[in-house]
């Protein structure tokens, strides 16, 4: 079934419990997503929202990540989005749904022209004012073109999420701009893996010093994931063990470094397909 019609959602008072509370119905399916990915409607005491629901059950295996726990890690990816108090994830939760247990999160309805554009594609052998290279693309034999992405501080801030979740697949069609200029990411399923699985077409800082703020949030955040406190113990719940020390390893390698990370070169750095 082809996804519906889009409903306007208005605004919620509560969205993460109407989310993990709320009656879920299904209205369609999103075709281009790899895993199961439905489109809902959810309410509850008179609030209506709409969000996507990826059932456990939906999840195709993956060689490198273990079965059926995709939807855990993109909750995970939240609870870290949150603690660094820059809102990059929309509202996720766990909870059961019509076809069993599963990711839900509220639906964003991505405006591209809001902020500007974010990436692009350039005949230039270098990157204008305000961009970053990322890569130099085949775009058709024997022509080539420079992937750049903006300059802009919401992007930033995403990249070194990134690198702290260690996501494994920062497509250009996960960047959702919102209405009111806000930037959200969506997909994190393949992230906090042990090994650097970073991909991503955020590479443009790559080995420039992080900003002062992004500083501050990790040294935060590494108190946040210590033994014994609430987020620690909710990432135990969501993540492994060997995840959870793997994930305080990145936040102190990256407060020693005080640089956005390169590519490692063990792991193709760019997503594919890049969209």
């Amino acid at each position: 079934m082809p996804a519906p019609e889009r409903i306007p959602a208005g605004p919620v008072t509560d969205p993460v419990t109407l989310l993990a509370k709320g009656d879920l119905k299904v209205l369609g399916q999103v075709r281009e997503a790899s895993n199961a990915v439905l489109y809902c409607e959810i309410a509850s005491e008179g609030e209506t929202a709409t969000c996507v629901y990826k059932p456990v059950a939906g999840e195709q295996p993956l060689w490198d990540f273990p079965d059926g726990n995709l939807a855990r890690r993109e909750v995970a990816a939240y609870e870290i989005s949150e603690a660094t108090g820059w809102g990059l994830i929309p509202p996720t939760v766990l909870r059961d749904g019509p076809y069993g247990e599963g990711m839900c999160q509220l639906w964003i309805e991505g405006d591209p022209e809001a902020g500007g554009a974010l990436l692009a594609l350039v005949e230039d052998e270098e990157a204008a004012d305000g961009w970053k290279p990322v890569v130099l693309a085949e775009v058709e034999e024997g022509r080539t073109a420079l992937l750049v992405h903006a300059d802009d501080a919401r992007l930033r801030r995403l990249a070194v999420l990134d690198a702290v979740i260690n996501n494994g697949d920062r497509k250009g069609g996960h960047l959702l701009p919102s209405g009111d200029g806000h930037l959200y990411g969506i997909d994190h399923g393949v992230s906090f893996h042990v090994e650097d699985k970073l991909r991503t077409l955020l590479w443009g800082w790559a080995g420039e010093p992080l900003t002062p703020e992004a500083l501050d949030v990790l040294e935060e955040l590494s108190a946040r994931l210590a033994d014994g406190t609430p987020l620690a113990t909710r990432m135990a719940e969501l993540i492994t063990p060997a995840e959870l020390a793997a994930l305080r390893e990145r936040v102190a390698a990256l407060r020693t470094s005080g640089v956005h990370p390169a590519p490692s070169g063990q792991w193709p750095a760019i997503p594919w397909p890049p969209v």
